[in-house]
């Protein structure tokens, strides 16, 4: 019987892609395998085997060349005259395009497979000063380190790991699924090829043992809380050779005494006693970068803000300085003598004299909750 064309087989044009070829010999392999097909396995066994065959061929470049110029003949030589598909076998093609999904794993350099190392992550506490100016500090990381004692082979001194029987050495072992046939890291060695049959005391066949290490941490100016500083190679060793991995320090910026930071603004507050606030004057108010002067207007209000422009953080990301925006707080005064209470009662009275230009808040305020009772006819 003679053979169909493959690209017919697969049903794609010559000119077909890597990339939708793949896609059409999984669909047809899904499809036609015999353990999906139980009730005709026979026929579907023949286009699988022959779905098999046409992706063989066409997803070699110089089989391909070869197809394309000389048909069958171009090829059946190089196949051995018929459904065979190299050394490797149909399985070997077909776990190829479905071992991405159901669990193939690649091998590494005899048999073992590589590592990379855990990343670790470290909190750093820090004043709002320390974030505001960068600072290089030193910190004590908990990690991994080479054993000593048997240079890291995880065997006792004397001895060394031996091939895995279970996988003979490849670190994978292959398992049935339904009509899958899925490769898997090899239970007996986890992967690595290799068994120890009299571990090392000291690290008990890891091959490492927990140790801690200082590194410099260089934090740039303005880091704030959630910030994280990220440094490379400097987490867990990796395995059989394989890459460290990183070490991500998460800044954390304490509260702060006076100030709160929004961004790359600063807020305080400032207590004034209310004989500044009404005649004016001047505070010395507390900035990251010393005392400044701050002018009190008269009739100032309490929760007035000013703004300190330039007296706030350049954050790590901005180009430019924030302020900082201090909030006045009108103190009413406390634990007064008899004589302070009096004076204050004259004081009062005089105001009243003044009738509501002397509190024109206070009065406009009192004339609405009288308007809203006569509304309400209470």
């Amino acid at each position: 019987m003679a053979k169909r064309d493959y690209y017919e087989v697969l049903g794609v044009s010559k000119s077909v892609s890597t990339i939708e070829l793949k896609k059409a010999y999984r669909k047809l392999a899904m499809k036609y395998h015999p353990d999906r097909n139980t009730d005709d396995s026979d026929k579907a066994e023949e286009k699988f085997k022959e779905v098999q065959e046409a992706y063989e061929v066409l997803s070699d470049d110089q089989k391909r060349a070869a197809y394309d110029q000389f048909g069958h003949a171009g090829v059946d030589a190089s196949m051995g005259g018929g459904h065979g598909a190299g050394p490797g076998g149909f399985g070997d093609i077909f776990d190829s395009v479905f071992g991405d999904i159901f669990g193939g794993a690649a091998r590494g350099g005899a048999g073992q497979r590589v590592y990379r190392g855990a990343d670790l992550a470290y909190d750093l506490e820090m004043t709002l000063e320390e974030a505001v100016a960068g600072n290089t500090v030193q910190i004590r990381v908990p990690t991994h380190k080479e054993c000593e004692t048997c240079k890291g082979s995880g065997a006792k001194k004397g001895t060394s790991a031996v091939t895995c029987n279970t996988c003979q050495g490849h670190g994978q072992v292959r398992m049935s699924q339904g009509f899958f046939s899925v490769q898997q890291t090899c239970p007996e060695c986890r992967g690595s090829g290799k068994v120890i049959k009299e571990p090392c005391g000291d690290c008990h066949g890891q091959g490492r043992v927990r140790d801690n290490k200082t590194i410099s941490v260089k934090v740039p100016p303005g880091v704030d809380t959630g910030d994280r500083i990220r440094l490379g190679g400097e987490g867990e060793p990796g395995e059989n050779g394989g890459p460290a991995g990183d070490l991500y320090v998460n800044v954390r910026v304490k509260e702060h005494a006076i100030f709160k930071r929004d961004d790359a603004d600063l807020y305080c507050e400032v207590p004034i006693g209310f004989v500044t606030a009404a005649l004016g004057g001047e505070l010395e108010v507390p900035t990251l970068d010393g005392k400044v002067s701050l002018k009190i207007p008269a009739e100032t209000q309490s929760g007035k803000v000013f703004r300190l422009r330039g007296k706030g953080v350049k954050t790590v990301r901005g180009s430019h300085t924030g302020d900082l925006l201090c909030k006045a707080i009108v103190e009413t005064p406390v634990n007064l003598t008899s004589r302070q209470k009096e004076l204050l009662k004259e004081f009062d009275d005089s105001m009243q004299e003044g009738g509501k230009r002397h509190s024109p808040k206070e009065s406009s305020w009192l004339d609405g909750v009288k308007s809203f009772f006569e509304d309400m006819k209470f």
